[in-house]
């Protein structure tokens, strides 16, 4: 469908006759001049050839005239109507990349893969479904940084995270869990008319940075930030060696007791994720928890079209201007 943003911008088409009829004539500057008694021996008539040959750039310009004033509408296209859901929600994802993460004791599939690639998984197609949510990313290890600001482009927050590697932020291996709720409070105390949700991933405790991850957890209940811990890592593994086998327990440095009350203070949830599956319950539960916005709105996508009206106009011009230095 085809429209003017600016249609009133048509209405100065008339402007040039108005302004030949109310201005002055200008006055031809006086020129000397040959008087020949012998003008019919050239054998043509030159005031009858100079006003037929001199009509045609008035038609160009006044062609040039309109094609402007049709850039200068707008004129677009509009195409159909598009449903977007929109929930008012500001939700961020921090996930722990500190090198204990790389422990492979999750299953996808039938391959054994580490902690890090199960949570791109899972929660890769967890984004995917928050349609109408403003989605955010932060990485943390020893230090905490936004990896993707808030936004409504759940595939680049796909993206992002798929290439996050395990040892991003930090030069030794430790985590910085308050921190990252920190930083999280941060990013969204200006967030006024939303729902503002954290979803915090870690295997660990908190061994680095500077804020108390409960002192933090205060500070985002002040800012109403609703905070989802999860617990990652099995707790049991089968481990090999010359000496025979053995059953560890990978998550032994996990400090469920903190990430629980982190959860209690701001009013969210803890949830303990030993494999994958209960992983992908985890999500399907937050998915319950917060869920996406049912009311739709619509938008229809615009293409403008300006540019093919401003370039035949100034492709008329062009032509006017070049008669007007032919006659001179």
């Amino acid at each position: 469908m085809m429209t003017l943003a600016w249609p009133w911008l048509l209405l100065l088409a008339p402007l040039p006759l108005l302004l030949r009829r109310w201005l002055p004539a200008q006055v031809p500057a006086r020129q000397a001049a040959l008087k020949t008694p012998f003008l019919d021996d050239f054998g043509s008539d030159p005031g009858r050839v100079v006003g037929s040959e001199r009509r045609w750039p008035l038609w160009l310009a006044a062609c040039a005239w309109l094609c402007l004033l049709l850039a200068a509408a707008r004129p677009q296209w509009l195409g159909e109507p598009l449903e977007q859901a929109v929930s008012g929600r500001d939700l961020m994802l921090a996930v722990d990349v500190s090198g204990s993460m790389q422990e492979e004791d999750f299953l996808l599939g039938k391959q054994r893969v580490d902690r890090l690639t199960a949570i791109k998984q899972v929660a890769g197609e967890f984004i995917m479904r928050r349609a109408g949510d403003r989605l955010g990313l932060i990485l943390f290890g020893t230090q905490a940084y936004l990896h993707v600001p808030l936004t409504f482009d759940r595939k680049t927050v796909q993206t992002l995270l798929g290439e996050a590697f395990i040892g991003i932020t930090e030069d030794e291996p430790k985590t910085s869990i308050g921190d990252a709720i920190g930083l999280a409070i941060k990013r969204l105390q200006d967030q006024k008319d939303s729902s503002r949700v954290l979803i915090l991933l870690t295997d660990g405790a908190n061994t680095a940075g500077e804020l108390e991850p409960l002192k933090a957890a205060e500070l985002a209940a002040e800012h109403h930030l609703k905070i989802y811990t999860i617990g990652i890592g099995a707790d049991e593994i089968l481990v090999r060696s010359l000496f025979g086998t053995r059953r560890v327990n990978p998550s032994l440095d996990l400090d469920e007791k903190t990430l629980t009350a982190i959860a209690d203070t701001s009013g969210g949830h803890y949830f303990r994720a030993r494999n994958t599956e209960e992983l992908e319950r985890i999500y399907q539960m937050l998915d319950q928890l917060e869920p996406v916005e049912k009311d739709k709105q619509y938008f229809r996508p615009r293409a403008e079209l300006f540019h093919w009206p401003l370039t035949l106009a100034l492709l008329l011009a062009g032509l006017v201007a070049a008669g007007s230095l032919r006659w001179s």
